[in-house]
């Protein structure tokens, strides 16, 4: 392949090519970024952050741009695109507000008699961040920020899907004053990726994708002693216990699976319910699922847009049609329409059991797998049945006890009670297990990736 070839999943119409780089010229925008980033570090945390904050403006000056373009490119709703591009800019604003105290030196002592130490925290060169499709502004925004914050550079590989949206961040980012060789966008083949991976002024590696990336990309990047921080796939588990409140774990459960047109890491996937609240949840659930509308994604009555190509369309059907192979029944969805587009309808799977797709890996769209539990603590069991572990949620009227479960008893990085969400800047994002290591957001993503040095003093 020489060609990135973007295709609308909607309309199924070719939108722009481009020519992939060869390593020689991937080679030479990462030295670029280095380049740039020698003059970058010298600045304070203090002096960066305004240009933080003017890739935030410049950012919601462009919004509706933004938001056409990466519906075109993978068929995410309109007004989730803006809602994605006001999240980046809210990312840009807290690092900036934020990032001079995360980053600050510390005062330590040091020795029986309490000599002053410093403990500075110092960038260490250029990031190279390889990031997925869903979440064509949010996924490359949430390392670009923590990282020029920071004062490191940063070169993205984003999917070939979406390299409009990644090229036109860049574009942005200049617009607003950003050093033009600090953030560089790089069309490569996985080939040539490896070998940057072992550049040596690549200095840390980021990847958000599945887990098979993830390992491919963390041992290439072990061998070349580079660091990783890796956000991977996630079957999250949604728990509703004997107590919780059905119209409360229905809302928010439709739309934990369907946020992103189904295609989000952190989304509601498997649905552990207990045996006493099983059957009520059930008829709610699959009666707001059916009238899910499914069309259009420019347009505003659409609840539900296309997948984001043809390739996630038959992924998706084939490992709904495995579950069901294996004894999964279909109560809502599970047919493809036939009409032009990657799209899926909004599907509930119920009787899910391991040795299913639908029980054991992530379904990338809006497939949702009931799990019946016997009661509460079975269900936590069945939460943690997983080899996956980023996310999940808790539907209980007990407040106080759900907290005390997620605390303890939950093995994922991340836990909603009563509620979905995807991130927020103030929270850490990431998971544990097979979901990958490493922490964004939160101030916990600009610490991933700087040379924490201790200086003594006499």
């Amino acid at each position: 392949m020489t060609k990135i070839t973007t295709v609308n999943p909607a309309t199924e119409k070719e939108i722009r090519s481009y020519d992939l780089m060869s390593e020689a010229e991937a080679v030479e925008r990462l030295e670029k970024s280095h380049a740039a980033f020698e003059d970058w570090r010298e600045l304070s945390h203090k002096e960066r952050a305004p240009y933080l904050t003017r890739i935030a403006a410049t950012l919601r000056d462009n919004a509706d741009e933004l938001a056409e373009l990466m519906t075109a490119e993978t068929g995410k709703l309109l007004r989730d695109g803006l809602t994605e591009v006001e999240i980046c800019a809210a990312i840009f604003e807290y690092s900036a507000k934020n990032g001079p105290d995360v980053l600050a030196d510390e005062e330590r002592t040091h020795g029986g008699e309490g000599k002053r130490g410093i403990v500075t925290y110092q960038p260490v060169g250029v990031i190279y961040s390889i990031q997925p499709w869903n979440f064509p502004l949010y996924q490359p925004v949430r390392v670009l920020a923590a990282n020029l914050m920071t004062g490191n550079g940063c070169v993205l590989k984003h999917a070939s899907i979406c390299t409009g949206s990644g090229l036109r961040l860049r574009e942005l980012c200049i617009e607003a004053g950003l050093p033009e060789d600090l953030f560089q966008v790089i069309l490569i083949d996985h080939d040539i990726s490896d070998k940057l991976i072992e550049h040596p002024k690549v200095r840390g590696v980021t990847l958000t994708g599945s887990d098979g990336a993830g390992r491919h990309v963390g041992s290439v990047a072990a061998r070349a002693l580079k660091k990783t921080v890796l956000e991977l796939g996630s079957n999250d588990a949604y728990l509703v216990l004997e107590d919780a409140d059905i119209e409360t774990a229905v809302k928010y459960s439709v739309m934990g699976r369907l946020y992103n047109n189904g295609e989000t890491c952190v989304s509601a996937k498997r649905f552990i319910v207990t045996d006493k609240v099983h059957d009520d949840f059930v008829e709610a659930f699959v009666a707001q699922m059916q009238a899910i509308t499914l069309g259009d994604p420019m347009d505003e009555a659409t609840q539900l847009g296309p997948l984001s190509s043809r390739d996630q369309l038959e992924t998706v059907r084939d490992q709904v049609e495995k579950s069901v192979a294996n004894g999964a029944r279909i109560m809502c969805g599970g047919e493809v329409p036939d009409r032009t587009g990657a799209y899926y309808p909004a599907t509930v799977l119920v009787d899910v059991k391991p040795g299913m797709p639908a029980y054991d890996d992530e379904i990338f769209g809006p497939v949702a797998a009931v799990i019946r539990a016997k009661d509460d603590e079975d269900a936590m069991r069945l939460a943690n049945d997983s080899r996956y572990g980023l996310g999940g949620g808790i539907f209980s009227k007990d407040e106080d006890r759900a907290v005390e479960l997620a605390r303890k008893h939950f093995d994922t990085g991340m836990v909603r009670i009563n509620s979905f969400g995807a991130a927020d800047p103030n929270m850490p994002f990431g998971g544990v297990k097979d979901s990958g290591y490493g922490r964004e957001h939160g101030g916990f993503g600009m610490k991933e990736f700087v040379n924490v040095k201790a200086v003594f003093l006499p």
